[in-house]
């Protein structure tokens, strides 16, 4: 890789450490005097020779965030239609990066702009081209790929980050391999030093798909139940959202839905042998939650205004995760469940934590010490993130989602689709499965949402229920499903069997072949029990 322009902007003068070699490029900025230096602009371009028949990846903001592989002529086109006032009161921007980043201009879009973060890849046949960065967590590292320029642009999330005389301040740290897709994913790995936590592979139960916020005692103590009947002993039982009278107030259940508590539930769980999980938003309170009502000063604040990150429940704002008394609570909350014998948590909504930098840590820094805080309050239980800038989940949990919600309806609804990037979509969720499939076991063990094999509440065709069951099982590690299994034929029962014998396959590779009617037919290769097979699906 040839640098073609290095751009370093701050408030005073900055030293500047820098070394190409070896496929590394690395920058480390400090003050040149005594003074305090504001960061204002680092950002680095490199020459790349781009072909037409070039596959592209880029690596969407966080888990929710669609990131397939697109051609030349593809782009990324999430809110180009939507309205500021929707925007502006539904939040949109906040589940993304549209929150903070450079806008995308159409001139931009023409060229065949492109944009990710923390590592990217051109794929050229069998041939991946990888440019990664080892240093997300002193910020997000935006990376546009510009065939029409023959650019590979870096640019470092570090506006307003300020820095202390003497401070060694590693603006970029990049690397470059290319090879075979296994060669160039284990070379980045090797480098950040990064390995995945311990953990075997998952089969179990979540609440959300079928009932979503609307849970009771009986219809988990009913699915429980149903659990019994399937032909393979799953791992795990996991109550999803619901159970809480407001998102934020972990400390109690909704008296209504839950008379008994969760207690006796976790304990029943455990009873029947499976690990119990529970679900929580550790850095987002509903506005109707008591936490926000109480203590308004653990909001994050920005203008002098409560950071709003989103839409879901009665809206939801941003938690400091600074903020001693937060921290304090979220450790009480999780230990409460600790108590009762749950042993994986997963935490949702992370990207709230890092929706505002401060003088002395960028996103990335404050994402990555946010990650690291969660690990230790969890300690020896497992967990599950959701909604988190991946690069800051790298190490630091055993399981990690790695797409959007699926949806009920495949694609969901129409109005939707021209929303934004982290939208509810099954056809979302499976692509983000596949072209993320190199973390599973690097990273973390993938976590590609559910699967569904039910008739009723949901308007998915057998096809689309199947394509989606063998995908979450042959990329993922979390092969979680959220039906009543007591209403399950013999042939759903057998069909959930398969699946669980398909978790076990060793994936070989992929072949992508042609996209008719939007849908891409891929070969995946597997060996299975010694045999090597292939099947085709379109995804």
């Amino acid at each position: 890789m040839e640098l073609l322009q290095l751009t370093v902007r701050g408030t005073a003068p900055l030293s500047q450490q820098e070394s190409l070699e070896d496929g590394r490029y690395r920058l480390i900025l400090s003050p040149q005097g005594n003074d305090i230096v504001e960061l204002e602009e680092v950002r680095a371009d490199f020459a790349f020779s781009f072909e037409q028949e070039d596959a592209f990846f880029l690596n969407g903001y966080q888990s929710w965030t669609y990131s397939p592989e697109r051609s030349r002529k593809q782009h990324d086109d999430s809110m180009r239609f939507v309205p500021g006032a929707l925007d502006r009161k539904f939040g949109l921007s906040q589940y993304g990066d549209g929150y903070f980043s450079d806008p995308v201009y159409r001139k931009d879009l023409r060229a065949g702009y492109k944009k990710g973060y923390s590592y990217a890849y051109v794929r050229r046949g069998s041939r991946f081209f990888l440019f990664a960065s080892l240093a997300e967590d002193s910020g997000f590292t935006r990376i546009v790929l510009n065939p029409s320029e023959g650019t590979v642009s870096f640019k470092k999330d570090c506006h307003h980050r300020f820095l202390t005389p003497g401070e060694a301040y590693t603006a970029l740290d990049l690397i470059f391999p290319e090879g075979e897709e296994n060669q160039v994913f284990d070379a980045w790995f090797d480098a950040m030093g990064v390995k995945a936590l311990p953990a075997e592979p998952k089969i179990g139960y979540t609440s959300w798909y079928n009932c979503y916020q609307n849970i009771s005692e009986a219809q988990i103590l009913r699915d429980l139940e149903g659990m019994k009947t399937l032909p393979v002993k799953p791992h795990i039982f996991q109550i999803d959202d619901g159970y809480e009278p407001f998102v934020g107030d972990w400390l109690t259940e909704d008296a209504l839905k839950f008379p008994h508590g969760l207690e006796p539930i976790i304990r029943k769980i455990l009873d029947d042998g499976y690990q119990a999980g529970i679900w929580l938003a550790p850095f987002v309170a509903e506005k109707d939650s008591a936490l926000c009502k109480e203590h308004p000063d653990w909001l994050q604040y920005k203008d002098g205004q409560p950071v709003f990150a989103g839409s879901n429940w009665s809206g939801h704002y941003a938690l400091d995760p600074y903020n001693p008394e937060l921290r304090d609570y979220i450790r009480k909350s999780v230990e409460r469940f600790k108590a009762m014998g749950v042993t994986l948590f997963k935490l949702d909504f992370l990207y709230a934590a890092c929706m505002t930098s401060r003088p002395d840590k960028t996103r990335g820094e404050i994402m990555a010490e946010s990650m690291d805080f969660l690990r230790q309050v969890c300690g020896d239980c497992q967990i599950l993130g959701c909604g988190v800038p991946l690069a800051s989940a790298f190490g630091r949990v055993e399981y990690c989602r790695i797409g959007p919600d699926m949806s009920l309806d495949f694609d969901d609804k129409p109005f939707m689709r021209l929303l934004h990037n982290e939208r509810p979509s099954t056809l979302h969720t499976q692509r983000n499965t596949l072209y993320r499939r190199q973390l599973d076991g690097r990273a973390f063990r993938n976590d590609p949402d559910v699967f569904l094999l039910r008739d009723e509440n949901t308007s998915m065709s057998d096809l689309q229920k199947h394509t989606l069951a063998i995908v979450n099982a042959l990329f993922g590690s979390v092969l979680f499903a959220s039906d009543d299994f007591g209403q399950y034929d013999e042939k759903k029962s057998r069909l959930f069997a398969a699946l669980c014998e398909l978790q076990r396959a060793k994936l070989l590779r992929v072949d992508n072949g042609p996209i008719e009617n939007k849908l891409r037919t891929v070969t995946v290769h597997y060996e299975l029990d010694g045999e090597e097979k292939s099947i085709e699906l379109r995804v």
